[in-house]
């Protein structure tokens, strides 16, 4: 179910709402649960995004380990 990120115009906290497609497509209203406005507006959050192809260093598909191999990490 993905996650939704808002933030609140009256007391200006962000907050994570999950909800399915559907629900959102239909019109989702959330409420900010800090002061209850319902003047809130989503925001983009980064994604994180994993890969599974050794790109050439740490982070990129577990490079550095035990079965690393020559020049793999620096």
């Amino acid at each position: 179910m993905p996650t939704y990120d808002y933030v609140c115009q009256d007391c200006g906290q962000v907050f994570s709402l999950q909800a399915s497609v559907s629900e959102y497509s239909k019109g989702l209203q959330p409420t900010c649960p800090y002061c209850g406005s319902k003047k809130v507006v989503r925001t983009f959050s980064s994604i994180h995004v994993m890969s599974s192809r050794n790109q050439g260093g740490p982070g990129w598909g577990g490079c550095c380990g035990p079965s690393a191999g020559p020049g793999c990490c620096g």
